[in-house]
């Protein structure tokens, strides 16, 4: 992906090299920053309320004090972007360690050349270990910049000759993807992991919960195995950039390309448009 805007609140619009953060922003020294990322179709941002929503609860739990005005800032950086299908990313920093002033940043980006040519094809995954964010302090359902576990995992999975990782507990529980929600369908019926789980309420996976009826199939969510998802008919995950991704392999088990990802796609595209 390609920077196209970057705006800063308190200072608008800055040159794609001015720098925006202090050294001992503690985003930087800690990792401690909320952020959303969003889909742009047509210029308009894709459900920016429910990911400012999300984001604000990110930011309560991560003692970062709120700033309003992510709308404008959104808006402008998406304006000089100039580019109407594209990646909104929002950021809350702390600031400078002790500080107590925040930072609030939006960032526009092309969207991945590849999307479409992996949705056509379909990816692979690779279960990987994960554990359930059961304590508070583990942050669980938080969306903070400490994304070091998920880069390495999305990693792993490249080093293994996969698209992309699963997570799974050690009894053998599918929690969900390093950026995704992961989804599977036998008949009519589609299966996800419960948000009792500790994962990500992902805004797509909300939408898609919404589009499911209208596609003519009905939701499980509720805690699976690995091996429950291995014997689908359908593999398919969910995030706010790759949109509804269909799977075509799991570890060892492969997967027809099936109708469901596509008609969830069409129906995503509707609710966007």
């Amino acid at each position: 992906m390609s920077l196209l805007a970057v705006a800063v609140g308190g200072r608008g619009l800055v040159s794609q090299d001015e720098p925006v953060l202090l050294a001992d922003d503690e985003a930087l020294l800690r990792g401690r920053a909320a952020f959303e990322t969003l889909r742009v179709y047509g210029g308009r941002p894709f459900r920016l309320g429910d990911h400012l929503t999300r984001m604000r609860g990110s930011a309560e739990r991560l003692g970062i004090p709120w700033l309003d005005g992510f709308e404008a800032l959104a808006a402008e950086a998406l304006g000089a972007a100039g580019e109407p299908d594209a990646v909104l990313r929002l950021y809350l920093t702390p600031g400078r360690e002790g500080s107590g002033e925040a930072v609030s940043l939006a960032i526009v980006s092309t969207l991945p050349a590849d999307l479409e040519e992996r949705r056509a094809r379909g990816i692979s995954l690779i279960s990987l270990l994960g554990v359930r964010a059961e304590a508070p302090w583990l942050l669980g359902g938080v969306k903070s910049t400490s994304y070091a576990v998920n880069m390495a995992a999305e990693s792993e999975a490249r080093a293994r000759g996969a698209d992309d990782a699963v997570f799974v507990r050690d009894d053998g529980v599918v929690l969900e993807g390093p950026v995704t929600n992961v989804w599977w369908r036998t008949d009519s019926m589609l299966f996800t992991p419960s948000l009792e789980l500790g994962i990500l309420a992902g805004v797509t996976r909300a939408a898609v919960l919404e589009a499911a009826p209208h596609a003519g199939f009905e939701v499980c969510e509720a805690e699976y195995t690995l091996g429950e998802l291995l014997e689908a008919e359908e593999v398919f995950t969910t995030s706010s950039v790759r949109e509804v991704m269909p799977v075509v392999r799991v570890d060892d088990s492969r997967f027809e390309r099936g109708g469901a990802a596509d008609a969830l796609q069409g129906e995503l595209r509707k609710m966007a448009s």
